[in-house]
């Protein structure tokens, strides 16, 4: 039974108020040639800028997007009518600018525009602002970000938000200073991650299976429906770019989920050398322990001292040790 049928009577009617019926157009607007980019930017919600609506499968009624279902249906007043959409399950659009219900697709079928610039037929995904790469704000959150990203030179992925509105779409850091502008042509969606992806990140990164449809490992939001910007580390593993920038500050290198490196500590390893050289152990603690690299996952023997163990394979000290020291 949908919810709309099971709501009662006064609810109904409030998710009736709060849905957004479709806008009507003069005949002389919906139906004169328009080009596909008649009306762009021009229409949509404080989320994303669309030139269609949405009809939610879950209460059969008309919304602007996804998050302003969402919005609406957990502002209900009894808990068991509270619900949130399930993205991929949407099937109908309605055209803001001819006002016509149809399939999911990229241009209406009767005024010929396209009712986003972006379109993912898998996410049901429509936007038309587009994404300025020379804007650090707009690609990583916070210039703090931006410019700890510089220095690790880590990132192999970036965020899904234009100032933390665009969810779903994943793009590089390392892009030139030009505007990427929608279309398929500029993204892809891979099918293991579960999201659209840019086109430099075909066969360019860490495959984890559905790494966005996951919680944030810092703040449990869930990603795939968060409106934050989020980042895909070297490890594959994802999380919001303010709970990486914020893990940065207090010094926690590693991944949160699989304990890899994600900042370039390469430098930090070699001062580590300097340091474990000058400070000989005392005889009694002049053993060796095995241990377990948490970068390569290689496990060896490496001599006890208190400022770390270094990997033999891949000169890490990201490691820790498996088993009680080895005497002689």
């Amino acid at each position: 039974m949908s919810v709309s049928s099971s709501c009662g009577e006064g609810e109904r009617r409030k998710l009736q108020q709060l849905s957004l019926s479709p806008t009507m157009e003069s005949d002389s607007v919906a139906h004169h040639n328009n080009t596909p980019d008649f009306g762009k930017l021009q229409h949509g919600c404080e989320h994303y800028k669309r030139r269609c609506k949405i009809r939610a499968p879950c209460c059969d009624q008309i919304f602007a997007c996804r998050h302003c279902h969402n919005d609406a249906t957990s502002s209900l007043s009894n808990p068991k009518e509270r619900h949130e959409i399930v993205r991929h399950d949407i099937k109908q659009v309605v055209c803001l600018i001819c006002n016509t219900e149809q399939k999911v697709a990229q241009v209406c079928s009767n005024c010929g525009v396209r009712m986003g610039e972006y379109f993912c037929g898998i996410c049901k995904f429509y936007d038309d602002e587009t994404i300025s790469f020379f804007d650090a704000n707009a690609i990583f959150g916070t210039k703090k970000c931006y410019e700890n990203s510089q220095k690790s030179n880590n990132f192999i992925a970036m965020s899904v938000g234009f100032v933390g509105q665009r969810d779903g779409i994943v793009v590089p850091p390392r892009w030139s200073s030009r505007v990427l502008v929608g279309g398929r042509e500029n993204f892809f969606h891979c099918q293991k991650c579960g999201s659209c992806y840019a086109v430099g990140l075909r066969d360019n990164h860490s495959c984890v299976e559905n790494s966005m449809k996951c919680s944030c490992p810092v703040c449990y939001e869930y990603l795939f429906d968060s409106v934050k910007g989020a980042i895909i580390m070297k490890c594959g593993h994802t999380m919001h770019t303010e709970c990486y920038s914020e893990m940065a500050t207090q010094h926690q290198y590693r991944c949160p989920i699989c304990f890899k490196t994600v900042f370039d500590m390469s430098n930090q390893w070699r001062l580590l050398d300097v340091e474990i050289e000058a400070m000989a152990m005392p005889e009694e603690y002049k053993y060796e322990v095995s241990i377990l690299c948490n970068d390569c996952n290689a496990k060896g023997k490496a001599p006890f001292h208190i400022l770390g163990h270094k990997c033999s394979e891949c000169d890490s000290y990201n490691t820790r040790r498996i088993s009680t020291p080895d005497y002689e």
